[in-house]
């Protein structure tokens, strides 16, 4: 099988980019269909309140995935960092330090959640119709959480040196053996949440095996003796100290979204459906600017762990400009497919002039997100952790102030206003700080300038 690692320190910088963004939006794609026929699957064959207790569940998966991949996040600059300076046994110590904290974090949650399943669903008032499946649905994924902490682990650590494909190929394998399970389990033998949770947790466990056997077949800077396990204190707080910021930050952007959601159900059933609506166009409309964000994040990674600080900044610059690229893309093809896009979520008129009234504010815009996901993406390389989690926090915090103030009068407009509202407000003072950042540790990086 082929080594796809990528070493980014030397080489067209344009076409690195391009090429390690390219499987991340093409898997995230594939994801997101997979999302909407497991949906589909439940909901058709294991009834409405099988449905209400999966969409429960997911909510907590959410965070906790969010929390595990934002530590995963924090390892991956690390060990982008070991790799672009060669340091290979800081790297291998680096990644068994990563796969300890991740299985006592999965024990952890498997000895806390299986019996504290059924008080954290009263908590959320679950409807007692749906108590029954929720708690069993949960304690089937609480007892996967060690294949989805290792397969995250993994995945992070192969983006770290430049591997962006196999990661995804596995989430691929992984997403269709759970649409086969589904359909098997649950629209076949009627299992019901039993067997959709059974076919997530299987599905997991496979592509958390997989990527452990494609490491160890192909990747030796990324092994170690499992006999070996254990935790490197000085790493692991390091770890900690990046990874933490990243997992506030980006379980920072469902708790805002909660919100924001509350706010347009005041609207009425018609409006919150086309929220539903243009939230999923949104979700694939803004796919290629988190992809080109994690690029840029493993690109500079590996350079500033060579010390090559003029190529971080040049490939940052170029990074910035593939993401305004593709913003300026994103909102031609809403602005002139809104309305066929909206059809094809609804026919009621009603549904789709709310919308489009949406995206008549918003799509000139999209590339105000990509500008800040690549933001973000420089961030999280140059490992300005705390200044990453600032900027998501001041933009969910602005978009949900100016939803509460302007939705009960504008509408639907009034969430695409916020939104715009919101990226520019991180923008305003992300780009002039990390600028500010950059001429900082150029000049104490200078022959002579002592820190």
């Amino acid at each position: 099988m082929a080594n796809h690692v990528t070493d980014m320190t030397h080489g067209g910088i344009l076409r690195q980019l391009i090429r390690f963004s390219i499987p991340l939006m093409l898997g995230n794609l594939f994801q997101l269909s997979y999302n909407m026929v497991d949906t589909i699957v439940i909901g058709r064959f294991a009834g409405s309140a099988s449905l209400a207790a999966v969409g429960t569940c997911d909510q907590i998966m959410t965070l906790l995935i969010l929390g595990v991949s934002g530590v995963c996040v924090g390892a991956s600059v690390l060990m982008g960092n070991f790799f672009g300076a060669g340091d290979r046994e800081n790297l291998q110590e680096e990644i068994r330090t990563t796969v300890a904290m991740g299985l006592l974090f999965a024990i952890f949650v498997m000895a806390a959640g299986i019996p504290l399943s059924g008080a954290i669903f009263r908590l959320m008032h679950v409807q007692p119709e749906a108590m029954h499946d929720a708690n069993v649905y949960m304690r089937v994924i609480f007892l996967g959480m060690p294949f989805t902490c290792l397969y995250n682990i993994y995945a992070a650590a192969l983006r770290s040196i430049g591997d962006s494909q196999t990661p995804v190929r596995y989430l691929v394998v992984s997403c269709v053996i759970n649409i086969v399970l589904d359909l098997a389990l649950v629209a076949g033998f009627r299992m019901g949440v039993l067997g959709a949770s059974l076919a997530t947790a299987v599905a997991q466990g496979v592509s958390a095996v997989l990527c452990i056997r494609y490491v160890a077949r192909n990747v030796p800077e990324l092994c170690f003796p499992w006999r070996r396990i254990g935790i490197n204190r000085t790493l692991a707080r390091k770890t900690l100290s990046y990874g933490i910021f990243t997992a506030l930050q980006q379980c920072s952007q469902p708790i805002g979204n909660i919100i924001i959601q509350g706010s347009v159900n005041t609207l009425g059933v018609a409006t919150a459906a086309a929220f539903s609506a243009v939230r999923k166009i949104e979700d694939i409309g803004l796919l290629p600017g988190r992809s080109i964000s994690v690029a840029i994040t493993a690109f500079l990674a590996q350079n500033e762990g060579a010390k090559n600080h003029s190529r971080s900044n040049e490939g940052y610059l170029k990074g910035m400009l593939l993401e305004i690229s593709a913003g300026v893309c994103i909102c031609a093809v809403v602005l002139l497919l809104r309305t066929p896009l909206m059809s094809l979520f609804s026919e009621d008129a009603s549904i789709v002039a709310a919308g489009i009234r949406y995206f008549d504010i918003i799509g000139f815009f999209y590339w105000l997100p990509h500008l800040s996901n690549g933001l973000q993406g420089g961030y999280r390389g140059f490992g300005a952790m705390r200044a990453s989690l600032l900027g998501s926090i001041t933009q969910i915090s602005v978009r949900v102030i100016v939803t509460l103030l302007t939705v009960p009068t504008m509408g639907i407009t009034g969430v695409g206003l916020a939104c715009v509202c919101g990226w520019s407000a991180m923008l305003l003072w992300g780009l002039p700080w990390l600028y500010w950042m950059r001429r900082k540790a150029a000049r104490v990086s200078a022959p002579g300038v002592s820190g």
